[in-house]
């Protein structure tokens, strides 16, 4: 398929790109541009369609490391061969396993990108086409995002955003950043979801 002029190859065993998910790579490409130095992460990725295009998005000059990260081998071949596709492969590193457990202690990253799974388990047989991998998010649809944040927590650079995509304005307040040291700083309603701009919490 055709994900944002770039052609994105994947199969059954991961989800099939969203076309409307390419508002967050070009909201993230728009952060990039006044992010402080340092490289990109990305969770939960996929086919690595939304990182590869965002890192495409950038002007060669200014485009940053990429880490791409997912529990699922299959996406992680799909992200390989991707961003070959792309010519893209000298700004990706690719890492297989649980996101909180692929990162070095000291690492930081000016901008993290996450499109994790936040369908409520109890809702996942409404999409039986997607791999439940991909879209279970547990008991109330936010399991993986709050390890995501606990990623961001960690390792998102001083100055650095958190681009979390979530189903709903109201999964970012049930979410709870705030107990993680993290502030919305923007939430956009998308076709279908929502994308929020998240910093870390200035001391009062």
């Amino acid at each position: 398929m055709t994900f944002g002029g770039l052609r994105i190859a994947y199969d059954h065993r991961v989800l099939t790109p969203r076309p409307w998910t390419a508002q967050q790579s070009r909201w993230a490409a728009q952060l990039m541009a006044g992010a402080p130095p340092g490289g990109v992460l990305e969770l939960c990725c996929g086919a690595g369609h939304i990182g590869l295009l965002a890192t495409a998005l950038t002007p060669e000059p200014a485009r940053r490391h990429l880490v791409a990260v997912d529990i699922n081998p299959a996406a992680m071949a799909f992200t390989v061969s991707n961003a070959q596709n792309a010519g893209l492969s000298p700004w990706v590193e690719v890492r297989h396993g649980d996101l909180t457990a692929v990162l070095g202690t000291e690492e930081s990253f000016a901008l993290i990108i996450a499109d994790p799974p936040w369908v409520p388990e109890a809702e996942t047989t409404r999409f039986p086409q997607d791999p439940l991998q991909a879209i279970d998010g547990g008991v109330d649809g936010l399991e993986v995002a709050r390890r995501c944040l606990e990623v961001a927590q960690r390792h998102l650079a001083p100055d650095g955003a958190l681009l979390l995509q979530l189903g709903t304005r109201e999964q970012v307040a049930q979410l709870d950043p705030a107990s993680y040291g993290l502030t919305p700083l923007e939430v956009r309603t998308g076709e279908r979801g929502v994308l929020v701009d998240l910093r870390q919490a200035r001391p009062a």
